[in-house]
This record gives C-alpha cells, structure tokens and sequence, in this order.
C-alpha cells in the first residue's frame, strides 16, 4: 500500500514545475527519498539555499498536490539544500512562525558542531542582549528547558517524563516535546497514542498524559517504524513539532533530546530561547566523557546548563537490603563538582522505575508518595531554582571546558 502511495505521490510531484519553471520536480531529480507511514508522507525539496524564502511557493504546490493523492492524510514537505563543496556555510535563519515559510537550514557537518564558537560576551561577561532577542520564542510557553545526554541507554527519557510530572506536581502547568526523532519513547511512558487533530491550517492539537500536553513523532508513524532521515527533514519536523503545534499556557515545555550533539541538538540549542539544559548520566566514566561533550555544546552555544542527574546511582537489593554501586557511584557529582555546575540529584537503579515505565505508569504518578517520586520531585525543584536565580541575575552556571 505504502509503494503504491510512494508512486501516486512522486506522479502527483511530476506535474508540479522546478525552481526556473523548467521541467518537474521528479524529472529535475529535486525530491528526496519519499516516506510513507499510515498516510503520512513527509519528503525534502532540494534547493539553492539563497532562494529559500523564493521558492517557498513551490514548496506549498508540492504539499497541496500531495494531500491530493488518495490515501494520503497529511503532508510534511522541507526545502533543503545541499552544500557545494568549498562554498562558505550559509548563516542560520530563524524558524518561520506557523503560517509563515519553512526556510532553509543546512544541516551542519559534527565537524562544524564541534567549532561552534564560544558565544560574544558584554560587559561582565554577560551575552548582548541583542543575542537573547534573537531567538523567538514560542507563543504562550514561558519557559522551555531541555534534557540531554551525551549518548544513549543513560534513561533520559525516563528522567525527561518523571521530571515533568515532578514539575506538574509542584504547581507547574507542564508540556513535553519528544525530539528523539529516531527513537521516540515518550508516547509509551505517558501511555498516549493517537494522532494529534488539526487546529487550523498547520497547526495541531498535543496529546496529553496525566494532564502534560505531550507531542512526539511517535504519534505520526509506527513504534517499530524506522525512521530513516537525513539532517534537514529532522530539523524540519523537529521545527513544526515546536512551533505549530497548539501549546496554549505553559509554565514549562521539557524537550527530550536525542542523545548525542548532532544536528537536531544544535539546531534546538541555537533557534530556541532554551531557558536552560539538564544533563543525564550515568556515574561511570565512560557515561561522564560524553556527558561532558553534551554539557559544552550548551555552553559553546550559550545556553544555561542548570545541572546533572546522575541514573542509575545506586541498586538497593530488594532481597538483602543491601546497597550496591553497579555502575560506580558519585562520578555525576565530583563532574558537576569539577565542571562548576549545580548537582541535581542521584535516581536510583530500581525495578520499580523501570517496569513502571515500561508500563506507562512513570513513578511520579503511580507512585507519587514514594521515595522515588520524592527525588524526581526533588531534582524538579532544583532545576526551577537555576532558572529563577539565573532570570533574576542574568549569571548562568558557565562550566569549565577541562582537557584531561
């Protein structure tokens, strides 16, 4: 069925003209790898970088022509363009707003990621406040925090989930973002499915868990359902999950970040006014090191880091009561200790976290006078005391880049 929509969409794409209304857009070889899941088909248009805002026309004559084809229930369509070799990295273009053109972003290379200047300073080592400004906000979300780990199986799902219940449970009206495109688990531990409802024109509807207004691209393809996309359709998607979606009045919107500094990290880090990060790690080193490079990349792109959470701190054995330290213990703490920043808590290695998630029960809520709910409600605390200290005095935990 899937082949036979791919086909209808590409004959559909045939009809519509190129940049310079010479041949089509199939024939001009312009469309990229075209995927289709539950009458959801998203694909890129590639074009030159300095005619985005141009041929934005075009690439709403492509998404209309495919809404068109039977079957087809929604259209998510990307003007991309790619580098010549040699030529100079165009500089980045904020997000449109939901009605307005989807620009350009070239995806960076991990190269260019990692030369990511440190940010302009003002007096007192202040950013410009013309720096601040420059990122627009997203209407009626008055914070927007990320939680990100240097690399994956750390549990910063699982921590993004509780922690937001946790910030719900202390007054907070709460949303949450899953930007881990290529591994989405937050429809599973808010135990949401379904597929968000158009609003108007673009703009959709969140889903919602225990009361927190939940948006994923799980919600658009199937759990099993790989998701086999180059940088630009990330950035795309991960940009209209954000800004067309219908929000409405949030204290706090918590995004789960893909584990890693990719493309979708840099792109968040950069384009949105992110009031500040919270990093996941486990207590061993090798967790540490790319926690390490994770918490950088905040600073380099000057974005508070509001502290780390150390998972999986602990096991106490249900049979002996005995405490036992699998994975080591206390490295979080000695990192957040070495690197300047705030020590958000320690969660422990415990059966009941994790089948509660499995389940989609997170801890917080199918247990919420537990120990552990305490300590995610705890750390939810911490992390709302960084953002006001640092909205009240402008100073933001900066760590220290240490070489070893």
């Amino acid at each position: 069925m899937s082949e036979a929509i791919k086909q209808a969409v590409l004959e559909q794409l045939s009809k519509v003209k190129g940049p310079d209304l010479e041949g089509d857009l199939v024939s001009l070889k312009l469309i990229s790898d075209i995927f289709v899941s539950d009458g959801r088909v998203a694909f890129s248009i590639t074009v030159p970088a300095h005619r985005a805002q141009e041929l934005e026309p075009l690439r709403q004559a492509a998404e209309k022509v495919v809404r068109e084809v039977d079957g087809v229930e929604a259209a998510m369509v990307a003007l991309t363009a790619e580098k010549m070799p040699g030529a100079p990295s165009p500089a980045p273009t904020p997000p449109a707003a939901p009605s307005g053109a989807s620009p350009v972003r070239p995806a960076p290379t991990p190269a260019q990621a990692a030369a990511v200047p440190p940010p302009m300073q003002g007096r007192g080592g202040h950013p410009p406040q013309e720096q601040a400004t420059a990122k627009p906000g997203v209407p009626g979300v008055k914070r927007i925090i990320a939680v990100a780990s240097g690399k994956g199986g750390v549990g910063k799902s699982t921590t993004t989930t509780n922690l937001a219940l946790g910030l719900q449970a202390n007054g907070l009206k709460v949303g949450v973002l899953d930007a881990d495109i290529y591994g989405p688990s937050i429809p599973r531990l808010f135990q949401v499915s379904g597929r968000p409802e158009p609003v108007s024109g673009r703009v959709l509807k969140p889903l919602e868990g225990y009361g927190i207004k939940v948006m994923s691209m799980g919600f658009m393809v199937e759990e099993d359902t790989p998701m086999i996309w180059r940088g630009p359709m990330v950035i795309s998607a991960l940009t209209q999950m954000l800004r067309e979606v219908a929000w409405g009045e949030l204290d706090v919107l918590v995004v789960d970040m893909p584990p890693g500094t990719g493309d979708a990290q840099l792109t968040m880090a950069q384009q949105v006014p992110l009031a500040g990060a919270v990093i996941v790690s486990t207590p061993q080193d090798l967790a540490l090191i790319d926690a390490r490079k994770g918490l950088n990349m905040f600073r380099r792109v000057d974005v508070p880091v509001l502290g780390i959470v150390e998972n999986m701190s602990y096991f106490i054995c249900p049979g002996c009561g005995g405490r036992h330290d699998i994975f080591g213990h206390g490295g979080a703490r000695k990192e957040a200790e070495k690197l300047g920043v705030p020590f958000l808590g320690e969660v422990p290695l415990d059966i009941a976290i994790r089948e509660n998630s499995d389940n989609g029960t997170p801890i917080v809520v199918s247990a919420p006078d537990s120990q552990h709910a305490q300590i995610y409600r705890d750390i939810a605390s911490k992390v709302m005391a960084e953002i006001e200290r640092y909205a009240e005095t402008g100073e933001k935990t900066a760590p220290n880049i240490v070489f070893e």
